[in-house]
């Protein structure tokens, strides 16, 4: 039987652990496709909104002129965490996978996913109110 020591299962692959050493094995076929592939994209895309978002800022801290702000980089934080990618992503898996399971938990990134979507809301706000030094 397989249950919260021997098995874990995330949005790429599911792991048992045989012998003291933990082994791939595919997603069971029960999974929606469709709903796995969304989940996996979101969070693809959540890290290059991230990524591109610091470039921006550091495109931003060199081009802006004086007295603007980084509305463009907040831009990017706001679609990379807060609204689009990670809330999507978080939302879908809650609602569609691990139903039938009475045993388990969604895990440690799981609720960082949810502390993450906080955070970057708050970076968010903070390039939205931030102006570049004048002096």
């Amino acid at each position: 039987t397989l249950d919260l020591n021997t098995m874990s299962t995330d949005i790429w692959a599911r792991w048992l652990l045989n012998g003291g050493t933990w082994n791939y094995t595919e997603i069971p076929v029960h999974y929606p496709k469709e709903y796995l592939q969304a989940v996996q994209a979101s969070s693809v895309l959540a890290c290059i909104f991230c990524i591109l978002g610091l470039f921006v800022f550091v495109a931003q801290l060199y081009t802006l002129p004086k007295g603007k702000r980084f509305l463009f980089t907040g831009a990017f934080q706001l679609l990379a965490c807060t609204w689009l990618c990670i809330m999507i992503a978080a939302s879908i898996y809650t609602d569609i996978f691990h139903k039938d399971k009475e045993q388990g938990w969604y895990g440690a990134s799981f609720i960082l996913a949810w502390i993450s979507v906080c955070l970057t809301f708050i970076s968010c706000i903070t390039y939205f109110i931030l102006r570049k030094k004048t002096a």
